[in-house]
């Protein structure tokens, strides 16, 4: 994909930068995949409200779930 110079600038996207496309709220996003990463560690931060691990929460999630199936 040919993102122009200006713009690229502008995002801070250098030539050769992994990049993300989706759609949000009708609008075309493209952003770094480091940047994306960066963002979603930070809303997880910000949001997390669990007491521990978010694996061992998943894990403890999963087990559940597979208990009332199987009940």
């Amino acid at each position: 994909m040919t993102i122009p110079s200006q713009v690229r600038r502008a995002a801070g996207i250098e030539p050769g930068d992994s990049v993300v496309v989706y759609v949000d709220d009708g609008r075309v996003v493209i952003e770094t995949r480091a940047r994306l990463v960066a963002r979603l560690r930070r809303d997880v931060a910000r949001d997390w409200t669990g007491s521990g691990s978010v694996v061992d929460d998943l894990a403890a999630d999963r087990r559940s779930e597979a208990d009332r199936e199987a009940g």
